[in-house]
């Protein structure tokens, strides 16, 4: 059988899907509901989560993603090739 030789591992992989994971949440706390009306001001865009805690989320998703990008995979040494 063919070993494929990708350019990430596993733990990479998981890394930058942890990573995915954190920035959609960030940005959808983010995000929020407008006015009902459509003309009135939302006082809900000044709350906590969407000033601070989501940024700070986002932030580490990104951080995160870098990790896992640039995670060197340990590579498992074998000898099967020689042995065909």
């Amino acid at each position: 059988m063919m070993d494929r030789d990708f350019a990430f591992g596993k733990s990479n992989f998981i890394w930058i899907g942890i990573s995915v994971v954190l920035i959609i949440i960030g940005f959808t706390w983010m995000s929020g509901g407008g006015s009902s009306d459509g003309i009135s001001f939302n006082l809900q865009v000044f709350s906590v989560q969407r000033i601070v805690v989501a940024p700070i989320v986002t932030m580490i998703g990104f951080i995160l993603m870098v990790y896992g990008i640039l995670k060197k995979e340990k590579r498992r040494t074998s000898n099967d090739d020689s042995a065909k």
